[in-house]
Formats: C-alpha cells, structure tokens, sequence
C-alpha cells in the first residue's frame, strides 16, 4: 500500500511525526512568513490567518506540484494575550511565569490547500498548569525544550508533568490535531482510513 504524500509547509518535528503516524509522508518547505499579529486581533483569528498565509505562500511557491500542502499554526492564550514563541531564554521564563498555576487556552489552525481550494479549520483546548517554582522554570529552560513553542513549552516533553488536565486536543496542543487534520485529509480522498 503506497502511503498517501503531502508537502507540510512547516519545520517542526512534531507535526511530521504526528503525519507519519497517520500514514502520511510528508516533505517539509516551510513558509516563511510574517508572523506579528495586527494591533488588537483576535487570537483565534491569528492563528487561522497565520495557517491561511503559509499555505498560501505554499501553494504559489509550488504552482506546479500536485500534492495536498498541509500548514499549520499554534498559538497558547493567556487571559487574552497570544503567547508566541520565546525570543529568548528570559522570555521564555517569563512566559512560563505568566501561564504557572493556570488555565490558558491553546489554538491549533490547520489549513489544507489542494486543487486550487483551501480550507482551514480550528482547534482549541484549555489547558491547567500546575503552579511552578523558579527552579522548575530554570531547569525546564536549561534543557532547551522551550525554544521554538509556542508559549514556550511543549507538552510532548518534560512539561507533560505539569499538565494537571486538557480539555480538548492532545495533539492539537502538540502542533497538529489528529483528527481535525485526518477530517480535511479524508475530503479531498488523500486519507481513507
């Protein structure tokens, strides 16, 4: 059985891993975009423009290739306020300052473009932090784990121990929500399964 192949307009490990789970290969093009948000936007819709833009810039990028391109973008909430990734170690610490011993919600948009359509779809879920200590932040970021994630952890990795609960999408949490992907994959025919 040959495995159904998309361009993932993406860099990140989790997402291919995510794919390949699905039985989906994946060549990796990131899109290179602008990903400031606009003066008092919204984060749900930031994080579906953001997913919008790259497979957009995907699919003029790649006018000649015909396989599904598959873009994605995560975003973590914090009373309002996107928390993007960290620029540095400190801001890092400062994120995860701000998201100890909360609620906060995490937005996933994926969007699929093939065919000349493009749809994009949205997952959100809430996530409870237990309370941190300085040490915790120090030791979480000394591991390296926080760069490049959106809020500045991941919850595949040492942070999982500091997820009391979800409500909503492991994988959607993660970068890439398994069954909304699996959704959009299966309407254009690339998933059967």
């Amino acid at each position: 059985m040959i495995k159904p192949s998309i361009i993932l307009a993406s860099r990140s490990p989790r997402r291919v891993e995510l794919l390949n789970q699905m039985g989906v290969d994946c060549t990796t093009m990131p899109a290179d975009i602008d990903e400031t948000p606009m003066v008092n936007e919204a984060p749900i819709d930031y994080v579906l423009r953001m997913a919008r833009q790259k497979a957009e810039v995907s699919m003029q990028v790649f006018t000649e290739v015909n396989l599904p391109i598959v873009a994605a973008d995560t975003t973590v909430v914090l009373n309002g306020n996107i928390l993007g990734k960290p620029v540095d170690d400190a801001d890092a610490a400062n994120m995860l300052n701000q998201l100890s011993g909360t609620s906060h919600q995490v937005h996933t948009a994926v969007a699929l473009a093939y065919q000349g359509a493009l749809e994009v779809v949205l997952s959100s879920t809430m996530v409870e932090m237990m309370p941190l200590s300085d040490a915790q932040i120090k030791a979480y970021i000394a591991l390296g784990e926080h760069r490049d994630k959106a809020g500045s952890y991941g919850i595949q990795g040492t942070a999982a121990m500091w997820i009391k609960r979800i409500d909503g999408s492991y994988t959607g949490v993660m970068g890439l929500p398994v069954f909304e992907t699996a959704q959009l994959l299966r309407k254009t025919g690339i998933l059967n399964l």
